[in-house]
């Protein structure tokens, strides 16, 4: 498990300068300017807490999906696939100039920013948790390397713990943003975006690496098959 929480930890911290970049001018644009200082503290506190907490209930939820996959003795194929996809969505990236698009997703991030709208509305302390869990469910690329390896963790408890500890590697540079009050020029955040599918290309690398079995450590050690059937003692 400390492997999970290290590795969740460090892919936190790399992707925070990509959420200061993406998520920057969501979070200096909350309304807290009404509150007092330590209201202000509260506030930020319940947004960031909050999405943390949805990281970590979809860690909850592929951890789950990906243990079935553990039991079914699938995840060597799990990784590989995994990893040609993420390859295929940097291709994307690259060679087309464009992220891959689909109509579903596009229509749940539409209801996300709803929701969003609603919570920044009410504008009250209570509801910054639910905008920050609510902000935690948008598309984002980072989220997807985050959610790719939760999924063939094998465990549960590794996946849980993975995105949690990714989340809470997200909050330095986070709560250095909203507590200095300083913005990322437009360039910086570019610079920030086409970084990304350098990231998902080596997630998607190590994924393939990884279901194959190969004996090297950290980088493609040698996968556990799925548990043996229990031995029924007359």
């Amino acid at each position: 498990m400390w492997q999970a929480a290290l590795a969740g930890g460090l892919l936190g911290l790399v992707s925070s300068l990509h959420c200061v970049g993406m998520c920057g001018p969501l979070a200096l644009a909350l309304p807290v300017q009404q509150f007092s200082r330590w209201g202000q503290t509260v506030a930020y506190t319940a947004y960031h807490t909050g999405r943390v907490t949805t990281y970590s209930l979809l860690g909850l939820l592929f951890g789950w999906a990906g243990r079935g996959v553990y039991i079914a003795g699938l995840q060597q194929w799990l990784s590989v696939i995994l990893g040609i996809v993420m390859l295929f969505m940097a291709f994307h990236s690259f060679v087309l100039k464009h992220q891959v698009q689909f109509s579903r997703l596009q229509q749940f991030t539409q209801w996300v920013q709803q929701w969003m709208g609603r919570f920044l509305r009410h504008g009250q302390k209570r509801h910054y948790f639910l905008l920050g869990m609510t902000n935690g469910l948008l598309p984002c690329g980072m989220v997807y390397i985050a959610v790719a390896a939760a999924l063939s963790s094998g465990s549960v408890a590794n996946a849980v713990v993975f995105m949690a500890l990714f989340g809470a590697g997200t909050l330095p540079a986070m709560l250095a943003l909203t507590s200095l009050r300083f913005a990322l020029s437009l360039n910086v955040r570019r610079r920030f975006r086409k970084a990304v599918p350098w990231f998902i290309t080596a997630m998607g690398v190590i994924l393939i690496l990884r279901g194959l079995n190969l004996g090297i450590p950290f980088i493609s050690p040698v996968l556990a098959g799925a548990p043996p059937e229990p031995v029924i003692c007359h």
